[in-house]
C-alpha cells in the first residue's frame, strides 16, 4: 500500500493541468530508462532497483552489528559528508525523540563529524569523546575526501590512545568500496569490518546502503520496514508511469511545468522540527542532481511555524520566482491537549481542549491559502505518520522523482562535476603535492 500522497492543486491556479500532463512522453521515456539503465549517468542507477536487492539476511547482518556497537558504546560517531551522513540524520532526527541527549536509553547517542572543517567542532568533539565510551563509522568511497579523512585521522588516533589498537579496530566500521581506495587499504590492513559502497550508487542515493542503515541500526530503528517501504514504492513504480496516477511522475512534471512558467526556486516546508534534516538531504539530492549547465530549480528549505517569524515575509511579498512544497504529516506520535486558564490573560482560552497537532494543522493550512493569495504556487505531500516504513517510500519518492526531473532538464542527475571546482582552489592553496602549478596560478588571485 502506498502511503505518499501528492496534492496538486493550489498550483492549478498558476499553471493548467494540460501543461503537466504535456509531459507525459518525456516522463514514459524517461521512466524506462531509469529502470532500464540506459540515460545519462547509468552507471549509477544502482539505486533504482535497491530495495528489493537487499536481502533479509543482509539487513539481519547490519543490525548483528549495530547491536554489537551497543554492547560497546554510548555514543555512535558517524563520519561522512554530504549524502554519506544527510540520508542517516534525515531518518534518525524524522524518529528519534527531539531531546535524545537528554534521555536515558540503551542505545548509543548518534552524532556527527566529518561534515565541516572546523576547528572548534573537532576539538569540542573530543572534550566530548574523553569522557564517553564510543564507537565510528567511517564513511567514503576513496578515504580521501577531504573533510571526513580529516576528522577520521584525529578520531582514530583518539580511539587508538583510548583503547589500544586491536580494541579501536573493534570499534571502528568502515563503509567504503568493495576494491579500492585508501580506506579499504586502512580497513584491509587494520582488520576493520566493512561494508560496501556500491559501485553504482552516489551518495546522495545511498541512504538504503549501509551507508544509511547501519546508523538508522544503531540508533534503534527498525531497518527492515525502513526498506520494506521503499521496495513498496519501488514495485508500485515498475508499472506505472502515468502523471495521473504516479505521484513521482506527477511531482517531476508539476515542479518541471512551475519551472517553465518561471518558478525558479522550490522551498521545501515543513511543519515539524523532526523534519529539518529531512529537508536538508532533499536539498542536497535536488541541488547537485540539477544543478547543472545553467539549469535547474533551486532548492530552498524553511520550518515552519518558526521560519513563518522570519522568511515568511519574503515568502508572502517577495519576488513572484517561488513555489512551494509541504511536507505534511498528518498523525502526531503524541497528544498534548491546550489547557484551560481561570485568568485567560493571553486570549488563549478559544482553544482549549484542542490539541497542538490540530493548532499547528490550522496554521500550515492558513499559511498555505495566505502564500497562494500571494501569488505562490503550492503542492503538498503528506503522509500518515513518521514511521520507518513511510519514510522508506518517501525517499524513495524523492529518489525516482529526482531522476525523472533531471531527465526532464536533460542534465545528468548522476553526477556532480562542478563539486570539484572549489576543491581544486582548495588543494592549491594548501599546496597539495601534484598541485604545484595551480598553486602558483591562484597565488596571484589572492
Amino acid at each position: 500500500m502506498i502511503n505518499i500522497d501528492l496534492d496538486i492543486s493550489r498550483a492549478l491556479e498558476f499553471i493548467s493541468k494540460e501543461q503537466i500532463y504535456d509531459f507525459q512522453e518525456v516522463i514514459d521515456k524517461s521512466h524506462q530508462q531509469l529502470l532500464n539503465k540506459t540515460g545519462k549517468g547509468n552507471d549509477f542507477l544502482g539505486w533504482v532497483d535497491l530495495p528489493t536487492s537487499i536481502s533479509s539476511s543482509f539487513l539481519d547482518e547490519i543490525q548483528a552489528d549495530a547491536d554489537r556497537i551497543t554492547k560497546k558504546a554510548d555514543v555512535f560517531v558517524v563520519i561522512g559528508i554530504g549524502g554519506s551522513y544527510l540520508g542517516a540524520r534525515a531518518v534518525i532526527e524524522s524518529l528519534q525523540h527531539q531531546f535524545a541527549s537528554f534521555q536515558n536509553s540503551d542505545r548509543p547517542k548518534i552524532i556527527y563529524a566529518g561534515q565541516n572543517i572546523s576547528e572548534d567542532y573537532m576539538t569540542d568533539l573530543m572534550d566530548v569523546l574523553d569522557n564517553q565510551e564510543y564507537a565510528i563509522t567511517v564513511i567514503s568511497k576513496s578515504g580521501t575526501t577531504t573533510e571526513p579523512a580529516l576528522a577520521f585521522r584525529i578520531i582514530k588516533n583518539h580511539l587508538e590512545e583510548k583503547y589500544g589498537k586491536k580494541e579501536a579496530a573493534e570499534r571502528i566500521i568502515a563503509i567504503t568500496d568493495e576494491h579500492k581506495g585508501a580506506l579499504k587499504i586502512l580497513a584491509d590492513k587494520e582488520g576493520y569490518k566493512t561494508y560496501v559502497v556500491p559501485d553504482d550508487v552516489g551518495g546522495r542515493y545511498s541512504v538504503l546502503t549501509p551507508v544509511g542503515l547501519l546508523p538508522i541500526a544503531v540508533a534503534g530503528f527498525n531497518i527492515h520496514q525502513l526498506v520494506k517501504g521503499a521496495v513498496e514504492m519501488e514495485n508500485f513504480n515498475k508499472t506505472n508511469a502515468d502523471i495521473q496516477k504516479n505521484p513521482m511522475a506527477l511531482y517531476a512534471a508539476t515542479r518541471n511545468a512551475l519551472y517553465q512558467s518561471g518558478k525558479t526556486t522550490e522551498i521545501m516546508v515543513n511543519y515539524l522540527p523532526t523534519l529539518y534534516y529531512m529537508t536538508e538531504w532533499w536539498k542536497q539530492l535536488y541541488g547537485e542532481s540539477e544543478g547543472k549547465e545553467n539549469k535547474g530549480i533551486f532548492p530552498a528549505g524553511v520550518s515552519n511555524t518558526t521560519d513563518l517569524h522570519s522568511m515568511g515575509q519574503y515568502i508572502q511579498e517577495g519576488i513572484r520566482n517561488i513555489f512551494e512544497t509541504v511536507i505534511s504529516v498528518e498523525k502526531s506520535k503524541r497528544k498534548l491537549e491546550i489547557p484551560m486558564d481561570k485568568e485567560d490573560l493571553d486570549g488563549l482560552n478559544y482553544l482549549k481542549g484542542k490539541s497542538i497537532t490540530e493548532v499547528n494543522y490550522n496554521a500550515e493550512l492558513g499559511t498555505v491559502l495566505a502564500h497562494v493569495d500571494g501569488g505562490v504556487p503550492n503542492l503538498r505531500i503528506s503522509i500518515p505518520e513518521l514511521n520507518e516504513e513511510n519514510l522508506g517510500q518517501l525517499i524513495y519518492f524523492y529518489e525516482f522523482a529526482c531522476g525523472l526531473s533531471g531527465y526532464i532538464l536533460d542534465v545528468n542527475p548522476f553526477d556532480q562535476p562542478g563539486v570539484e571546482a572549489y576543491k581544486k582552489n582548495m588543494f592549491a592553496l594548501l599546496g597539495k603535492p601534484g598541485f604545484e602549478e595551480e598553486t602558483k596560478a591562484i597565488r596571484t588571485r589572492v
